[in-house]
């Protein structure tokens, strides 16, 4: 696109949108902040002990990601890239503590885990987080393209 300024021609670009950085910024967007209003829900209905019977360090995660979810949701809809290693960080551990709390009742009941919500949907966001954290950093890292 050509813009005209007097009797000078700049050239202004448009920074490419690569793959990652448009649909995956909002799709991480929309995960924490889904994250972060369901970890509320459980603390509205049951205060500070509803992960009752979970290990410590699980329930004291748990209520931390009410911040943390709706953090990585501001910093990644900001282009901030520390936003995409955070997210990682935190999409590991909740992957890894919902599976450690499920683990028992999983080899038990494993088809009652085959449905769209709950650990399966954890799971998912949760390797599509760790696949597109380091391009998601690249596309935050990377300057805006400047007029020429």
């Amino acid at each position: 696109m050509q813009e005209s300024h007097g009797t000078y021609e700049l050239a202004v670009r448009r920074p490419r949108r690569g793959r990652v950085g448009g649909w995956t910024r909002w799709i991480w967007v929309v995960g924490f902040v889904e994250g972060a209003v369901v970890h509320a829900w459980y603390l509205l209905q049951s205060g500070v002990h509803a992960y009752r019977g979970e290990p410590l360090v699980v329930q004291v995660f748990f209520q931390v990601l009410l911040v943390l979810d709706p953090l990585v949701a501001v910093l990644v809809l900001r282009r901030v890239p520390a936003g995409a290693w955070l997210g990682a960080a935190v999409m590991l551990g909740d992957v890894t503590a919902n599976w450690w709390v499920c683990w028992d009742d999983l080899l038990r009941h494993p088809a009652a885990y085959l449905r769209p919500y709950g650990l399966s949907a954890i799971t998912v966001f949760g390797l599509f987080v760790l696949a597109t954290a380091v391009p998601l950093h690249r596309a935050f890292a990377r300057p805006a393209a400047l007029p020429a």
